[in-house]
């Protein structure tokens, strides 16, 4: 059952309540080579991706939101930490969402200022807290950081901007420690309505980041828990939204696209599957408009069968291999030919 936040708009991504979980991802370029960072936004957008954020680290970064606004299609977060007037700058130059963490903004009246730019322009504020970034007296309160800790400090940062008259509010509290981020969503979840931005931060590679985005980001959505989700990945950041597709999918909170089946091979197999499946999945970006469920399966005997559900899939052989659709084979072809005539296939089904 899907908790119940507030309804928040997002340079027009509503994201809580009712709302599809939003994907989320972030630039790794310089915010303000401006070519560069548009033409990774836009990957991130052909990929699958909600909203993006960039990080604004000086005043070049801020002014550079304004062109690269007019060249994305999808909302832009800007990323700020420590010098509030760089928040203001940014949301002047067009961000949709800011995201501060108010205790490293200074004084009261300068988080005060930043909330008052963001209320003139009906933009968001995404309270950011960390684990990494925990007040001195919360570590030494509970003796250590830990998820009560997280919970208390994002709370805290949240009334400071409700006390300043504006709730247009999101919240991320973020661990790479899997189980306390876990927990510390579970608590908080229960303590208010904000939406929250959900991950697993510093996570990792491709190969580590994903397994424990997979674990703690299962865990926390399929308590109905997150409106919006990064999988924060140390790689190409189309990577992560890849990923955070997969998740979404897995958990049946997003439908469309491709779904591989593949099987983990064995003594039968008389093909490279491995590198047939990556074949496979790479050629399948083409396709990511579609709802459609492919195999990919080493046997010729017993794969069209065991994959009897996928709409349609290629099995390999000793130098060659069967296409079949929801089990049926439907075409042999010899190996050098079968990506493309799965390929062709596919085009068939469009």
């Amino acid at each position: 059952m899907r908790k119940k936040t507030k309804t928040v708009n997002i340079g027009g991504v509503m994201i809580g309540g009712d709302n599809p979980i939003a994907i989320q991802s972030m630039t790794n370029t310089r915010t303000d080579d401006v070519e560069s960072t548009v033409a990774q936004i836009k990957e991130l957008e052909a990929a699958g991706c909600d909203i993006v954020r960039c990080a604004v680290p000086d005043m070049e970064a801020a002014k550079a939101l304004s062109e690269i606004k007019k060249r994305i299609h999808i909302p832009l977060v800007a990323d700020i930490h420590f010098d509030y007037r760089l928040a203001i700058a940014a949301v002047e130059n067009g961000a949709d969402k800011i995201r501060i963490n108010p205790g490293n903004i200074g004084a009261p009246e300068r988080v005060r200022a930043v909330v008052d730019c963001c209320r003139s322009h009906g933009v968001p504020i995404r309270v950011g807290v960390n684990s990494g970034s925990l007040e001195k007296e919360l570590i030494e309160k509970y003796g250590g950081v830990t998820a009560e800790g997280l919970v208390e400090s994002a709370l805290d940062k949240a009334s400071l901007i409700k006390s300043f008259g504006y709730d247009e509010l999101v919240i991320s509290i973020k661990s790479s420690d899997v189980m306390m981020a876990v927990k510390a969503h579970e608590m908080i979840a229960d303590k208010t309505d904000i939406p929250l931005h959900i991950g697993i931060t510093e996570a990792g590679t491709v190969w580590s980041g994903s397994i424990k985005s997979g674990v703690g980001l299962g865990i926390i959505l399929y308590q109905g828990i997150g409106d919006t989700i990064r999988v924060s990945l140390t790689a190409d950041p189309v990577k992560e939204v890849m990923a955070a597709k997969k998740i979404l999918k897995t958990l049946g909170l997003r439908h469309g696209g491709i779904e591989v089946v593949s099987c983990p091979t064995c003594g039968r197999t008389k093909i490279d599957l491995i590198a047939l499946a990556e074949s496979v999945d790479r050629m399948l970006t083409e396709f990511d408009d579609m709802e459609l469920k492919v195999a990919v399966m080493g046997c010729v005997v017993n794969g069209p069968g065991e994959a009897s559900e996928a709409d349609i899939g290629i099995a390999g052989g000793i130098g060659e291999g069967l296409i079949f659709k929801h089990g049926k084979i439907i075409k042999k072809v010899p190996e050098d030919e079968l990506l493309d005539a799965l390929r062709q296939e596919i085009e068939t089904l469009r």
